[in-house]
């Protein structure tokens, strides 16, 4: 029986030949791959998206005649497509990453070469592609200079109050960038924060700080051993699985490596399922966009622990791919909008210490 599903055509676009003949070589032997071309530079990559009119795109940042932001930039603005973003695994380039990502980009993987073994990076862009292909890409509108932050969420009452409790944050696919929305409403003094976002380690170094200088919360990569206290919002670093553990009054973090869980290190369930163990009732937990199943069992743990959940709906997800699995399991106590996750956030705590 021919099988009539059809296939998502990529288009990959970088300036090595190794690496577009790889990354050709790999994608091809999946059934619903589909190569439609390749491209050594951003201009010749503009006519083939134009003849060629691929699903996604795969697209280095560091190329000859127009560097990848410039071409990802114009891109977006004239012809958006889902774009999946290969970078070499430097600081410089988990930098420029982020901006690739703020541009709308769907995601930032490793190129081959870099920490991970080819055949890993293969099955992690397989899933990237997969995902991208079904993702809700937007025109990016760019936040104008010297625009002033969100006015933080009122919380007097709520910060004399809730010392003890933790807030835990879960994402991957469109996270980034709605970590950043969640944060930019927190205020100084607000309960312990973990977050988990899937990227890459090295990435995630400059995530954290970019979210500290956006944020009134103190944001910093975690480190093993870091106490999890008010005021303060602690990133999971890539590669590696973070855990809260609760020693006497005081709440910790452990980092540690590890098997993947649900294909993700680190993976949202294993820091939800630590959550729901340490802190249960005293928690409050919201799933993001992102793509697979990973914080859902997680998630579901913490409520029934007796914490407070959210996921955050199909409309504003770039990948209604995690919040759906957390909300057809039962693990979501509401589902909002990500404007107004953290009021949800806000009004539960409150809730909690009343």
């Amino acid at each position: 029986m021919l099988n009539l599903k059809r296939k998502i055509k990529v288009l990959i676009v970088d300036d090595s030949a190794v690496v577009r003949k790889v990354l050709s070589g790999e994608l091809s032997r999946y059934d619903d791959m589909e190569i439609v071309g390749t491209a050594v530079d951003p201009y010749m990559a503009r006519d083939k998206v134009v003849k060629l009119k691929p699903d996604v795109l795969t697209l280095d940042l560091e190329m000859p005649r127009m560097d990848g932001l410039s071409f990802l930039a114009k891109l977006m603005r004239y012809y958006p497509m889902p774009v999946v973003v290969l970078s070499s695994l430097t600081p410089k380039n988990s930098e420029t990453a982020l901006k690739a990502l703020d541009l709308g980009a769907v995601e930032v993987l490793c190129k081959p070469g870099s920490a991970y073994s080819t055949s890993d990076i293969s099955r992690t862009l397989v899933r990237a592609i997969r995902v991208a292909a079904k993702a809700q890409v937007r025109q990016p509108v760019p936040r104008a200079a010297g625009t002033p932050a969100p006015e933080p969420l009122n919380t007097s009452r709520l910060l004399t109050t809730t010392t003890h409790k933790i807030v835990a944050i879960g994402a991957s696919t469109g996270g980034t960038k709605a970590i950043e929305a969640v944060l930019r409403q927190l205020p100084a003094g607000f309960p312990g924060t973990v977050i988990c976002q899937h990227m890459p380690e090295k990435f995630t170094t400059s995530f954290a700080q970019r979210l500290n200088t956006i944020s009134r919360l103190e944001v910093h990569e975690a480190r093993d051993g870091d106490h999890v206290v008010p005021g303060t919002a602690l990133i999971a670093p890539g590669n590696q699985h973070m855990l809260l553990l609760r020693r006497g009054g005081n709440y910790l973090v452990r980092v540690k490596g590890g098997p993947r869980v649900c294909y993700q290190r680190p993976s949202v369930d294993v820091l939800f399922q630590s959550v729901a163990t340490h802190a249960g009732r005293n928690a409050v937990g919201a799933i993001l966009t992102g793509m697979g199943n990973d914080g859902a069992q997680g998630l579901l743990a913490m409520r029934r622990e007796g914490a407070h959940t959210i996921a955050q709906d199909e409309a504003t997800s770039v990948v209604f791919g995690m919040p759906k699995e957390a909300i057809e399991a039962g693990a979501a106590t509401e589902v909002a909008p990500l404007d107004l996750v953290p009021r949800c956030i806000l009004k539960a705590l409150n809730k909690s210490s009343s």
